[in-house]
């Protein structure tokens, strides 16, 4: 039984070595271990990938229940690593350009990722909890990483602060179920609370499913637990912005639909009104919000509260089809913003960051093929055929329909209406205006391969879409065979 237990979870285990064999090696090694240690990271972030690729199809659990493998919890994995990958890739050059160059970095990349895979796995309101906790005080950390600089700061006490309130909500929910439906398991309260039992749920146990998605929304930062956001992507380290904005986004999302889909899923009257809520809000805001933004890791964060809102219109309609719409929408999601931070990160003049969107101003007479790019990422943002932001939003407003929640899906199109003015301002500033600053030097490699990758698969989408769709259709099917 153990020996069954040890290889269901064998990626993870292979991360907690992992990291535990780096951040041995870089104290020893010293302050020169940095280069070595991140491609170490990479390395095991490869090899976690194949080893969750190659686990057995059929749903097992192990340890006791408290972890599942299932075909869900793979392709969001998946997700994750290639996002925590490329987020690697990217900051390398930016880490020891700016005096960030400790070993520590990359290692406490690999524990937020091992957090974010007991997540995509977490079969049990406890082990829900460790995964949870476990991402988020390593991103506490990378947050506040630049210790020298004071808007990086003021971004890692802000995620603490708002983080431990979040925390204390989704506890006080876990008591509740507890409290009400006497376990904490999924697969016990997804059998305790079917049938006639569905029909008669005590306020309490509502009411403490009310606390856990809050404590979620605050994760996948969905309106009204979004204010954090805009603040800590901001401040932090951009390369930690874009790890932020991608693989702890993803993992969030399929902790909220492994939540609500798997134990309470007899209960979607109960929480379908309030994802509706999150969902409009964090659309709605998420689009009028970033009209005014002149700082571009801002605008990037509204940007994301509206597409965590528009995949959000899946999971309320509560479907197969909804589930499968939520998959391709945060796979597509991952893809754009790696892209759009790779753009980000080339943004350097005399030495220094440039974040303001009028530093765009003139980008194709300077760099046209990244103001090619860039107009590609925030086309494919806006919805625009055939770029995979269009079947992104495509696949979650047709399961809206399908669920007849019609208003929300017209909601959700008029929201992407109003968030495309931002997006193709960016395009104005690149193309019709004249230059006020050029970047400094040409693309490096390592921002040239994730920037050539993320725009290849925005472009081409439509050519490789089957096996997307059917692995998404696969991992949709977990919450309803039987």
């Amino acid at each position: 039984m153990l020996e069954k237990d040890l290889i269901a979870a064998l990626p993870e285990l292979y991360l907690v070595c992992a990291g535990m064999l780096l951040l041995m090696f870089g104290v020893f090694r010293g302050p020169t271990s940095l280069r070595m240690v991140h491609y170490l990271a990479l390395a095991s972030f490869f090899l976690a990938f194949v080893l969750v690729a190659v686990q057995p199809g059929e749903p097992q659990e192990a340890f006791s229940g408290l972890f599942v493998v299932d075909a869900f919890g793979r392709f969001m994995k998946m997700l994750i690593l290639i996002g925590a990958g490329a987020t690697l890739v990217m900051s390398l050059g930016f880490i020891e350009r700016e005096g960030m160059a400790r070993f520590e970095y990359p290692v406490l990349v690999v524990f937020a990722t091992l957090g974010m895979l007991m997540m995509a796995s977490a079969n049990d309101l406890l082990s829900l909890y460790i995964g949870l906790e476990l991402q988020s005080l390593s991103l506490y950390v990378i947050a506040a990483f630049r210790r020298d600089d004071l808007r990086s700061t003021e971004a890692g006490l802000k995620y603490f602060v708002l983080g431990a309130l979040s925390s204390g909500l989704l506890l006080y929910g876990i008591s509740l179920i507890y409290g009400f439906a006497g376990s904490t398991s999924f697969t016990a309260l997804a059998g305790v609370l079917t049938g006639e039992a569905a029909a008669d749920v005590p306020i309490g146990l509502i009411v403490g499913i009310v606390f856990v998605c809050a404590g979620l929304a605050f994760k996948v930062s969905a309106v009204p637990f979004h204010m954090w956001t805009p603040d800590v992507y901001e401040g932090a380290p951009t390369p930690v912005t874009a790890f932020f904005a991608t693989a702890p986004k993803v993992a969030a999302m399929a902790l909220f639909v492994r939540v609500l889909m798997g134990p309470f899923g007899d209960l979607m009257p109960e929480w379908q009104q309030i994802v509706i809520f999150v969902s409009l809000a964090s659309m709605i805001l998420g689009a009028f919000a970033a009209i005014n933004q002149t700082n571009i890791k801002r605008l990037m964060a509204y940007s994301s509260i509206g597409h965590i809102g528009y995949a959000l219109v899946g999971l309320a309609a509560g479907t197969e089809e909804g589930v499968r719409g939520v998959v391709i929408y945060l796979t597509i999601y991952i893809v754009m913003n790696l892209g759009v931070f790779a753009c980000i990160l080339c943004m350097r003049h005399k030495g220094r960051m440039l974040e303001g969107t009028e530093d765009l101003k003139g980008l194709s007479r300077t760099h046209p093929m990244v103001a090619l790019a860039l107009m590609l990422l925030m086309f494919s943002m806006t919805g625009i055929p055939p770029l995979a932001g269009f079947f992104g939003k495509y696949f979650v407003f047709l399961a809206a329909i399908n669920a007849e929640l019609y208003a929300l899906a017209v909601i959700g199109v008029l929201s992407s209406v109003v968030g495309a003015f931002y997006y193709l301002r960016i395009i104005k500033y690149m193309y019709f205006d004249e230059s006020t600053e050029s970047f400094e030097r040409p693309i490096g490699r390592d921002l040239g391969l994730v920037l050539t990758a993320s725009c290849g698969a925005v472009l081409f989408f439509f050519l490789f879409m089957s096996p997307i769709l059917d692995g998404a259709a696969v991992a949709a099917a977990t919450f309803f065979e039987g």
